[in-house]
């Protein structure tokens, strides 16, 4: 249970709630250049929504709720994915499941130990679900993967707050994945 705005919303409004919060703050109808490289007539600024209370609790509940009772830890490409994993590891502590959470560079760190990820040191073969906020071609998700297995871990389930559908479900399942999405496009009712 979560309250907003003095109202008490079970699981099911938890979704609808989050959807609202993304309408409202996120979603950002026009033209515009995607990471991808692709143009869109949309975007959803989702770090507008993962750095506010209220959406950070409810989408690292939502996403926690569906991780794999298999996963050990949780991990997510800087920087759209920082605060989703540590919503989710909180909110596992809270819950007594314990997930570390695991942060993926886009680069090496020049200095140290020039490691690609950061976090706690978690043994070899430790299984991962892997988030990230925004799908469009799954790149981000295939790379976050690679490093975690190029680390020794193994990454086990793959999730996001949104799958535009544009081809990233597609992509990861022919690498053997099944994204598991909080919304897709459909949702926003962009047309």
């Amino acid at each position: 249970m979560v309250k907003s705005s003095g109202v008490l919303l079970d699981i099911m409004t938890e979704r609808g709630r989050l959807l609202d919060l993304i309408m409202m703050k996120a979603l950002r109808v026009g033209k515009i250049t995607l990471s991808s490289g692709k143009v869109s007539d949309y975007y959803i600024d989702a770090r507008s929504i993962v750095l506010d209370p209220e959406g950070a609790y409810l989408t690292g509940k939502l996403m926690l709720d569906r991780v794999t009772s298999d996963a050990k830890a949780v991990a997510g490409m800087t920087l759209g994915a920082d605060p989703i994993v540590a919503s989710i590891s909180v909110l596992s502590h809270l819950e007594g499941r314990d997930l570390p959470a695991l942060i993926i560079r886009k680069e090496s760190k020049k200095h140290g130990t020039m490691k690609f990820i950061e976090g706690p040191v978690l043994p070899k073969g430790t299984k991962v679900a892997v988030v990230d906020d925004v799908v469009t071609t799954g790149s981000s998700l295939i790379k976050s993967i690679d490093r975690l297995r190029a680390e020794g871990y193994e990454p086990v389930q793959v999730m996001a707050i949104l799958d535009r559908q544009e081809g990233g479900r597609e992509t990861l399942a022919s690498k053997g994945f099944q994204l598991e999405s909080l919304f897709t496009r459909d949702d926003l009712n962009v047309n």
